[in-house]
Parts: structure tokens; C-alpha cells; sequence
């Protein structure tokens, strides 16, 4: 290994837990001595279960139709039976055909649901994919839906389900932590009420207490700062609510802790989403993998009518939003994910979005992939994001698809009513600090970028228009069909193409302004309603 490979390594692994490191160290030894001993587990172990009584759901999306599958816009059909380890279109792929969410398709009969399950538990000794700690939380929750939405109760399937549930006792995300970690104890609350298991109730109990209390910051958002998986986690805290309220086992003794988390993360959510109820794609972040936002506020309300959510004042999550007549503006000017575990931040400080008139003008460019590839180191870096690069360089450190190495902290933050200033020093290392202003006018944008250095770099801001938005620049301006952006300060500007990615591969040809200057570059978003009228008055 290469002596920059080693330090980027280490300056990844500094910022992680002794608990990850040590269970690391845990599951690497422990599989060597097991392989050894030829350890497998058992795929079988006798159970008594009881259905649960349970509120409709959300339906997941169409994802299994005329015995095709498709998940990430990928299309699979098996001709004889499923493999469930086909990793032709990637690992997510195969996670999210092991998952079993389309058996909440609004499609899905029960005599077609119990079909896929029982192929599963033929396949089981040879499934590698299905029978990792993450996969094995999802399913275990989306079949127990499943059997209790149906009054199901298959001793086979039970007594399978109840041994997969060993087995992720047995394998607890304790080296990730996280949403990983989270999702274990969702699920584990799930078989404890289906099986009446206390040592599973004790164990999710355990890891829902300490993870809701250290995941949910004190504005409501999830800390790892995806709009996506904020609404994902706030929709298995929604379905543990309707578990817990719905059935008698252990009193409800979690009720009041999830319905708080619940209501935090709704009052968060709101606030962040755009009022044609669209996210910003910030991080790992795209659409149609989570519910919405409306679909969230649609099931709170389906689980209690007096279920209410208060608005929240953005903070710790480091995201703040402006809201003018015109326009919303939602900009990043915090600092990436929690240290520990941010393999879904993106470096990206600084970045924002903006909708005019409800539609996206200014935008993220999203995440087409979670491979390790070019295109997902590409979506992680900081050319990808509506900020400044200076020497062609990340602001974080991002590499192998989820880790981050030194990474940009925020190192002075202002702010004051419609107006936000923060200085991050993810450039140290070239003695550079990056200081900006948004400030958030009735009808404009300004953006005020000053680059703090003792000699000159290459300094190059880049917005990203909505492949729907058309650009052309005359005189050193930038004119749409919606607003006209002006610049002080710039040597340059550049109209160049980019992939637009708000799905999983899935990707769409927008415009990206390429503006350079030395230090200090002032940048203003007029809206183009606004200029007739001055004109007119004129």
C-alpha cells in the first residue's frame, strides 16, 4: 500500500469509535475461527408466534410486476427460480431483493407473497446476500406485516424467521453503527412482539434508547444528514409506533420516547422540504426510495388525529432554510455527518438549493449509484455541489464510495434574520479558509464567497441548473427564463453540461456554470418577474 493510501486510511479511521473498531476486529477474528470449525448456523429453530394487530402501512413501490423485478430502475426476471445473490446490478440491488418491500405493493396477493417467501427459505443455506445483519432487519419487519396484515401463521415460515432472527442477534451492526445499528432494533422490536421474545425486546430496547437519543439532533434531524434517510427512519419509527400502540406486549413501555422522536422528525422534515413537496437532494440523498414527506404526515395523523408535529428552528443539523413569496432557499452550513459514520455525506459545504415559483432552478446534482466507481466518487465531490473548489480540490476528503478522511469543519458561523455567514477550513492544507454569506432578500439571492490566503489560487464557484432551466450568458451575466444572475469579482465565466441524477440510474443533462475569481466573488440571483417589473416602471 502506498504511504498516501496508509495516511488516508488513518486519517479515516481516527474519527471512528473504539465500539466499531473493536467489533471490526471482533467479526474479522471471529469468522476466521469459525471457518475453521466449518460453523454454520441453523436455518430452522422452533417458534411460537402470534399475528399482530396493526394499522395499515404505507404501500411500497411497484417493484415486482409480471414476475420482474426492478429496484434502483434496474429490471431483473428470474426464468426459473430467484437468485437471491444475483449481484448483476450491484449489491443495493440484491440488498433491496432480499428486503421484501414489495410485498406492500398494493398489487401483492397473499397466495403471491407466500409464493416468494417460501423460494426464499428453499434458497436460505445458499443465500449470502439475504442473510447479512442489514437485509435480515428489512425483511424480518416487511414479513411480519405481511403474515399479520394477511392472519398468516406458517409454522415453516415462523420457525425460519425466528432463526434469522438468531442469526442477526448474532451479528449486530455494532462495527457501523448508524442507521445500520437502528434498523437492527427496529426490527428486533418487531420479532420480540411477533415471537413474545424478551431477550429480543430487551436487546431492541437497548439499541432504540440509545440510538434514538444519539441520532436524532435537537432540531429533529437524523445526524446523518440525508433528507432521504431522515424520512426512511422516521418511517420505521412511525411503524414501531403503530406496533407498540396497537398490541399489548410490554405495555407500551416505548410509546412515549418514539412518539416524540416522531414528532421532532416531522416538524425537521417539514421544515426542510420544498412546498411542492420535494426534498433537496443534499448528501445521499434521491427520490422514490423513501415515502414522502406528505405520505409521513398522512400516517402520523392515520395513527393518532391528534398526532401534531410543531415547526422547528433549524440548528444542529447545520441546514437553514429562507422562504421569500417568490422563492425557497435551502443551504448547507454545517458540518458533515457525524465523524464516526459518514458514509453518506458528500463534500459539500456551502452547497444549496432553490425552487422560484415551486419549481427547482438551482439544484443538487443527486445520486445516481452506490457502487464504487468514478461516477459515485464524482456525485461525493465538491465540483458536484453549488460551492467553490479551490485548486481542484475536495473540501472533505471523500473516497471508496463511503468513507471520508479529513474533512472540512465549520469554523466560525454568524447568522441574523435572512442572512447566514460561515467560514469552513476543509482547505487548511493549502493555509486557505472559505468564508460565505447567503443573504435572503423579498426578491433576491446574495451570495458573497471570500477566500482568506496569502497568495492566489485557482478559485472556481459552480451552480447547477435544473436540466429544465435554459442558460445563456451575455455580458457577464447569466440570463433564464425565470431570473438573471450577475457576478462581481469573477475572471470568467464557462457554460458547461453535467448529469442530473434525482434517481437512482437515472440521469438527465442540465446546464453548470463554471464562474472563476481570485478572492472574493460576489454573486446575486435576481428574480426575472421582479426585473419586468422595475422595467416596466421604469
Amino acid at each position: 500500500m502506498k504511504s498516501k493510501q496508509i495516511f488516508r486510511l488513518i486519517n479515516t479511521v481516527k474519527f471512528m469509535k473504539i465500539e466499531q473498531i473493536k467489533y471490526r476486529l471482533y467479526f474479522i477474528i471471529r469468522n476466521k475461527l469459525r471457518q475453521v470449525r466449518s460453523f454454520t448456523y441453523r436455518y430452522s429453530v422452533l417458534s411460537k408466534a402470534k399475528p399482530l394487530t396493526l394499522l395499515p402501512s404505507l404501500d411500497s413501490f411497484l417493484s415486482l410486476k409480471n414476475d420482474k423485478f426492478t429496484f434502483l430502475n434496474l429490471e431483473q426476471q428470474f426464468e426459473d427460480r430467484i437468485d437471491w445473490n444475483y449481484l448483476g446490478h450491484g449489491k443495493l440491488w440484491a440488498y433491496n431483493l432480499n428486503y421484501f418491500e414489495y410485498l406492500h405493493q398494493r398489487e401483492m396477493t397473499s397466495d403471491k407473497g407466500l409464493t416468494l417467501i417460501y423460494d426464499f427459505i428453499g434458497s436460505i443455506q445458499s443465500n449470502k446476500e439475504g442473510l447479512e445483519p442489514f437485509p435480515i432487519s428489512l425483511r424480518g419487519i416487511n414479513w411480519i406485516k405481511f403474515l399479520s396484515y394477511h392472519k398468516i401463521n406458517d409454522q415453516k415460515i415462523n420457525d425460519s424467521l425466528y432463526a434469522q432472527y438468531k442469526i442477526l442477534m448474532d451479528n449486530l451492526e455494532y462495527h457501523i453503527l448508524g442507521n445500520h445499528l437502528l434498523e437492527n432494533g427496529f426490527s428486533l422490536l418487531f420479532g420480540a412482539y411477533y415471537f413474545q421474545d424478551e431477550i429480543f425486546y430487551e436487546k431492541a430496547k437497548q439499541i432504540l434508547l440509545r440510538e434514538l437519543k444519539e441520532e436524532i439532533l435537537n432540531d429533529g434531524g437524523h445526524f446523518e444528514l440525508s433528507p432521504m434517510y431522515h424520512q426512511l427512519m422516521l418511517f420505521r419509527i412511525l411503524d414501531c409506533i403503530n406496533l407498540v400502540k396497537y398490541n399489548e406486549y410490554k405495555n407500551h413501555a416505548l410509546l412515549a420516547v418514539l412518539e416524540d422522536k416522531a414528532k421532532v422528525m416531522l416538524g425537521w422534515i417539514n421544515t426542510l422540504t420544498f412546498q411542492n413537496g420535494a426534498i433537496p437532494l443534499f448528501n445521499d440523498s434521491t427520490n422514490n426510495v423513501a415515502p414522502t414527506t406528505k405520505q409521513l404526515n398522512d400516517y402520523a395523523r392515520k395513527l393518532d388525529d391528534d398526532f401534531n408535529y410543531s415547526s422547528v428552528k433549524l440548528s444542529d443539523s447545520g441546514y437553514r432554510k429562507f422562504f421569500q413569496s417568490k422563492y425557497e432557499l435551502v443551504v448547507d452550513v454545517g458540518n458533515i455527518g457525524p465523524d464516526y459514520i459518514p458514509g453518506h455525506a458528500h463534500s459539500d459545504t456551502f452547497n444549496f438549493e432553490m425552487y422560484i415559483d415551486h419549481k427547482p432552478f438551482i439544484v443538487d446534482t443527486g445520486l445516481s449509484t452506490y457502487e464504487a466507481n468514478m461516477r459515485r466518487e464524482f456525485e461525493r465531490s465538491t465540483q458536484s455541489h453549488n460551492t467553490v473548489v479551490v485548486d481542484g480540490l475536495n473540501q472533505s476528503e471523500v473516497w471508496g464510495g463511503f468513507r471520508v478522511a479529513n474533512r472540512a469543519k465549520i469554523i466560525d458561523f454568524n447568522e441574523s434574520t435572512n442572512q447566514v455567514e460561515a467560514t469552513h477550513d476543509g482547505y487548511k492544507r493549502i493555509d486557505i479558509l472559505h468564508t460565505r454569506t447567503f443573504k435572503s432578500n423579498i426578491d433576491e439571492v446574495s451570495i458573497i464567497d471570500k477566500i482568506d490566503s496569502k497568495t492566489d489560487h485557482e478559485c472556481v464557484a459552480y451552480l447547477h441548473f435544473h436540466p429544465d432551466i435554459k442558460v445563456s450568458e451575455s455580458e457577464g451575466l447569466l440570463i433564464t427564463n425565470i431570473a438573471v444572475i450577475n457576478f462581481q469579482g469573477n475572471t470568467g465565466i464557462r457554460l458547461d453540461k453535467y448529469k442530473y441524477a434525482p434517481e437512482f440510474n437515472k440521469t438527465y443533462t442540465g446546464q453548470c456554470a463554471v464562474i472563476s475569481f481570485n478572492k472574493k466573488l460576489s454573486t446575486k440571483i435576481v428574480i426575472e418577474n421582479t426585473i419586468r417589473g422595475k422595467h416596466e416602471n421604469n
